[in-house]
């Protein structure tokens, strides 16, 4: 065979490589998208929980705080806004809130020694503890989940394909910088 007889079968050979190549790319990155939208599923299940759990808290706290008037609706209002959050971010900061308003509404059962010993409370309690530490697994899961494909669509050869696939990044899910800091203990 001359030269030209190889030149359309290497040319053809190349393009083969590249194109199954992409689809490699693609299908690798469609799976990291799908886990980062499963990963956001598992949040949200443990936030609808908890979202769950608190109107059940408020009510058995209320039997013993009544006047406690504005914490209960702060905290209802921070489920709600936790509840109707549509993004990432919206639901990291309504959740931020929420966690805050709750840790005030702890607080105030802390004056109330015949509410600690309440049996449904502490039941109530131990759910939210539970459902709490769910969350954070969650959101850890996710982060990761979200780290490992925001760095696929980054590096080279890897960007190329997500930009012509339009992959985009994903947001990570924040705590609050109040939350980062460390508590002053006293004595």
């Amino acid at each position: 065979m001359n030269n030209g007889n190889w030149t359309l079968p290497i040319i053809l050979g190349i393009i083969a490589v590249i194109l199954l190549y992409a689809v490699s790319v693609y299908n690798g990155l469609v799976r990291l998208r799908n886990r980062v939208r499963n990963a956001w599923a598992q949040i949200d299940v443990q936030l609808k929980t908890r979202a769950d759990l608190i109107p059940n808290l408020v009510e058995t706290v209320k039997g013993y705080a009544a006047h406690e008037r504005g914490t209960f609706e702060e905290v209802v209002r921070a489920r709600n806004q936790a509840v109707s959050a549509k993004t990432v971010q919206e639901a990291a900061d309504a959740n931020n809130n929420l966690t805050a308003a709750l840790q005030r509404l702890m607080v105030v059962v802390e004056a109330y020694p015949q509410l600690k010993a309440d049996q449904n409370f502490l039941s109530l309690q131990a759910d939210l503890k539970d459902t709490e530490e769910k969350i954070r697994y969650s959101r850890q899961f996710y982060n990761d989940t979200v780290m490992k494909y925001n760095t696929d669509i980054e590096i080279f050869p890897k960007n190329i394909f997500a930009g012509i696939f339009n992959f985009r990044q994903e947001p990570l899910f924040k705590i609050a910088e109040e939350e980062k800091a460390v508590p002053k203990v006293q004595f």
